[in-house]
């Protein structure tokens, strides 16, 4: 598979609940930062696990896909349930088929605060 087409399958599988799918396409060696909460994810297992275990009540919409060699970012929708919509903008590094390395900034939308200062700039979504 093309590095991009590793990530789709790494949101598809998710979607799906597959999670010994998704450890199939990450290293043994994968870590993730999530620069946002200030976080480290070190490991297969760890990541699998963390996303296993999220509260039900999710779903996963893929917005796009942009590859550049072995450097992959995807942009997703995850609403829930209870806790809100969120969207995560991910930047993944694919080697040898497999995912290696990992940063995702999740956010959700609106929750940064617009300063006054901008409103004469700026539309609201």
């Amino acid at each position: 598979m093309e590095p991009s087409e590793i990530v789709q399958a790494l949101w598809d599988r998710m979607q799906a609940r597959d999670w010994a799918g998704l450890g199939e396409l990450l290293a043994a060696d994968l870590v993730v930062e999530w620069p946002v909460s200030g976080e480290w994810i070190t490991g297969r297992d760890d990541y699998v696990r963390v996303n296993a275990e999220y509260p039900e009540g999710w779903s996963i919409k893929v917005l796009r896909i942009v590859a550049g060699g072995q450097e992959v970012v995807s942009e997703v929708e995850v609403p829930h349930d209870s806790a809100g919509l969120h969207r995560v903008a991910s930047f993944w590094t694919v080697r040898d088929g497999l995912i290696t390395r990992g940063r995702e900034y999740w956010t959700m939308p609106g929750s940064d605060p617009s300063p006054e200062w901008r409103s004469r700039y700026v539309q609201r979504l």
